[in-house]
């Protein structure tokens, strides 16, 4: 099974809102269900929310809580159906709405509802002026159309509202995904054009190195931020010397990581790749087991992709089955896993 996982640099978080106008009890269930969805308990999240839309407190508030909920456990429908409640709710307001068409279209997108999710994206720039997140979803969606002089222009006005590394990484990844990665690689060219000011900066530029696949420039610019005592620098200067196949290098940069962020999930996740790479498959499945001890929600889920890989080169295929069988669930939108997922089933019979 060729395909690992890394886990992400950068994580998107969610906010947790305030309300009036609930009874105490209706304000805990709210409030927890924010926690949960945070947390990446979606499911418990959705019935919290669903449980406020019943008693008619928050219900706007709730109606978006329970369609992100759908969105991340892959429900799509339900999620545009959550959505299109919360935008037609009498007490919406103008940021509320523009907030869930943003989601909407973001469901119809991986439901492959291209057209749906294009009017969305062009009713908010109507009605509400796209910013730098707005034009990239469209530019997402134009791609999905194979519209790619739109895609294209949406993406240069993402950039130019939001000229930051991520962004930059952001967009070439969109191009990455659909097998576009020259079109993608001018804006991490565009974005390296400016000058570090700051140890962040020096890692943020590392990591474009990294994925430009340039790993000498890359390692320059994190050695940089490490020596100024950036711990992500070490969790990449790790991804770098693995890539590289220098697994002693990478060890010794996700071990230094750990001592440094012991809250983390992430530097487990690369002592599992380096066990993966060494034939280590024990030590792999403790160093995945221990990450997922006090692993975030986005870290959990590369790690629980990479125990199924880790079962399946043991050549325990029904014990990878039954962790692929759950990983689905939770993660039901991964390709990639459910091409592994199919692949196992024809290994149990």
């Amino acid at each position: 099974m060729k395909y690992i996982r890394r886990i992400g640099i950068s994580a998107a978080f969610l906010g947790i809102f305030l309300f009036s106008g609930c009874s105490f009890e209706q304000q805990n269930v709210y409030r927890q269900a924010n926690e949960d969805l945070e947390a990446g308990y979606y499911q418990t999240a959705l019935e919290g929310y669903e449980s406020c839309i019943a008693s008619g407190k928050k219900v706007a508030w709730s109606y978006r809580g329970a369609g992100i909920a759908s969105l991340r456990l892959g429900n799509y429908d339900t999620a545009i159906d959550y959505f299109t409640d919360a935008y037609n709710t009498k007490k919406a307001g103008k940021e509320l709405k523009k907030d869930v068409l943003a989601y909407r279209a973001t469901a119809e997108l991986k439901s492959g509802l291209y057209e749906q999710a294009m009017a969305d994206c062009q009713t908010l720039g109507s009605d509400y002026g796209l910013d730098a997140d707005g034009y990239f979803l469209t530019g997402q969606v134009a791609l999905a159309m194979d519209s790619y002089e739109e895609a294209e222009q949406n993406f240069d006005e993402a950039y130019a509202a939001d000229s930051t590394y991520d962004m930059a990484i952001q967009i070439y990844q969109a191009y990455m995904e659909v097998d576009l990665e020259a079109d993608g690689t001018r804006y991490l060219e565009a974005v390296l054009t400016t000058e570090a000011k700051d140890t962040q900066d020096y890692c943020d530029r590392g990591r474009v190195y990294y994925y430009m696949g340039d790993y000498d420039s890359a390692k320059t610019e994190l050695l940089s931020a490490s020596k100024e005592g950036s711990s992500q620098a070490l969790l990449l200067l790790g991804m770098v010397y693995q890539e590289e196949g220098d697994i002693t290098n990478a060890r010794a940069m996700y071990q230094q990581y750990i001592s440094a962020e012991s809250s983390s999930g992430a530097g487990y996740n690369g002592l599992a790749l380096c066990d993966i790479s060494e034939g280590d498959y024990d030590s792999a499945l403790s160093n995945i087991s221990q990450g997922l001890s006090v692993a975030t929600s986005e870290e959990k889920q590369s790690l629980l992709f990479n125990e199924i890989v880790v079962y399946e080169k043991k050549l325990d295929f029904a014990t990878a089955l039954t962790k692929a069988q759950e990983y689905t669930a939770l993660y039901p939108d991964d390709e990639e896993a459910v091409r592994e997922l199919a692949f196992l089933e024809t290994r149990v019979s």
